[in-house]
């Protein structure tokens, strides 16, 4: 019974000891940023007299923990492209650093990098991350809006890169030709930046028939020539109300356009043009 006793107190001697040493090292700003049991990690001190003593702590290491979370990160292929400063919290331990000037600095440990933007006051911006290693840029926060600037203007004018915006414009079978124009020229406003628009028309007397409204959309649609078509048909409701969807046409699509109205031109059209233009000549 006395031994029962004698062992537990030794047990609880040791486990005060542990909690001591804890409170002791963390006034020194060590704290354990994961519990671990006493089995699996130990704190072995260099002038240690006593042996192994069963710490529960982890090292800190910026490599691993930061690599854990890029691996776990998902990235969006459809996500817009920023420019942005990483700071000095540097997710890849070696990469290949560019300077603000466009020179190539090889490639070096990150703790180099950061005393580097200490010594010139710049910023550290992530240019390639599939590349191996990663590049990174040094630049200026002028540079940095400047490139911003850039990037915002070519995603402006490459609107495909982003969603599809879808404008809607409503007229009337009774609308006066200026009004109609002004309605065309906001249209290809539209087309022109890609962007999907809905047509409404609707009926204001009860004796306009469904060919006036389609009438109007085919008048829309050839005021654009080489440039919109239908990304939904024309189609007319009970209520004598119609609608479709116009779209900018692709590239693929203007040049197959082309080579059929080139092939309509028959050789007698080209024989008459020649015909006219020798006696014009003459």
């Amino acid at each position: 019974m006395a031994a029962l006793c004698l062992k537990k107190l030794l047990a609880q001697a040791k486990r005060d000891q542990v909690n001591l040493i804890s409170r002791y090292l963390a006034t020194f700003g060590v704290c354990p940023l994961k519990r671990t049991p006493p089995s699996q990690t130990w704190l072995v001190t260099e002038h240690a007299t006593k042996g192994l003593l069963p710490f529960p702590t982890q090292s800190f290491c910026t490599h691993e923990a930061a690599e854990e979370k890029l691996k776990g990160k998902k990235i969006n292929p459809n996500a817009k492209k920023t420019i942005e400063s990483v700071g000095k919290k540097i997710p890849h331990r070696i990469v290949q650093l560019i300077d603000e000037n466009g020179n190539n600095e090889g490639t070096m440990h990150r703790a180099d990098v950061i005393r580097i933007m200490d010594e010139r006051g710049l910023r550290l911006v992530l240019l390639s991350e599939k590349a191996d290693p990663p590049v990174y840029r040094l630049m200026s926060g002028h540079q940095i809006h400047e490139e911003r600037m850039k990037l915002r203007e070519k995603q402006k004018a490459n609107p495909s890169n982003g969603p599809v915006q879808q404008k809607e414009i409503t007229l009337s079978t009774t609308i006066a030709q200026h009004d109609l124009d002004t309605k065309i020229k906001q249209i290809q406003q539209w087309i022109d930046k890609k962007h999907h628009v809905r047509v409404t028309v609707q009926q204001k007397r009860a004796d306009d028939e469904p060919k006036h409204t389609l009438a109007l959309f085919s008048q829309i649609l050839d005021a654009m020539p080489e440039k919109a078509t239908y990304l939904s048909e024309p189609r007319i409701a009970k209520e004598g109300r119609g609608t479709c969807v116009l779209r900018h046409m692709s590239e693929k699509e203007i040049r197959e356009l082309k080579t059929r109205g080139k092939n309509k031109e028959g050789p007698g059209d080209t024989e008459k043009s020649t015909t006219t233009s020798d006696a014009l000549n003459q």
